[in-house]
């Protein structure tokens, strides 16, 4: 085999590959389960816990990836061998008829024999490819579901770090009593 293995085989390299969706939900756990901060919507991680979760999560991208390019070679392999064994057939259906030609009806027999295997190992290899993309698309998928969640995660953080109230220094009015004007939407320009 070339540079990509059977996923089930023993790595060349000692290095560890960690699951990368559960390395990423790992790491939206520590920030769920967070303490919060008094009176904020923020809460307090361990900075190394969660970036050695994400370290892990990027590291783990990679073996998903080889995983999945290793599937795609198996499905061009099996079709490069299902096409050599159609032509063989072909070929010694071929030889066949020429032996005997004086019956015909061996010959048509043979054709569609050779044909009916042909479209078999072209519907195998069909169903092969389309696992192997489903197979790919659902870990892009189930990637997307998680980087989305960070994401909204993380979004959700910054909004709540960026609400900012200013108590003036001198005694005045009760917040009740401000007028709507005092209050501002700190997105507008």
């Amino acid at each position: 085999m070339t540079d990509v293995e059977h996923p089930d085989a023993e790595p060349l390299d000692t290095e560890y590959h960690p699951d990368t969706e559960a390395a990423l939900l790992q790491a939206r756990e520590h920030v769920e389960s967070g303490r919060s901060m008094p009176m904020s919507a923020s809460v307090l991680v361990n900075r190394d816990e969660v970036l050695a979760l994400l370290e892990e999560a990027i590291h783990g991208l990679p073996e998903e990836l080889r995983r999945a390019r290793w599937l795609l070679k198996e499905r061009e392999e099996y079709l490069a061998q299902a096409r050599r064994e159609a032509e063989e057939i072909v070929e010694a259906g071929r030889l066949q008829a020429e032996r005997m030609v004086e019956r015909s009806e061996v010959v048509r027999e043979s054709r569609r024999r050779a044909q009916t295997v042909i479209d078999d190992a072209e519907a195998a290899a069909r169903a092969l490819r389309h696992e192997a993309e489903d197979y790919v698309d659902q870990k892009l998928a189930s990637f997307e579901v998680v980087l989305d969640r960070t994401m909204q995660a993380v979004q959700k953080g910054r909004e709540r770090l960026q609400v900012v109230v200013e108590l003036p220094d001198e005694p005045g009015p009760v917040a009740d009593e401000l007028p709507e004007s005092a209050f501002f939407d700190q997105d507008e320009g």
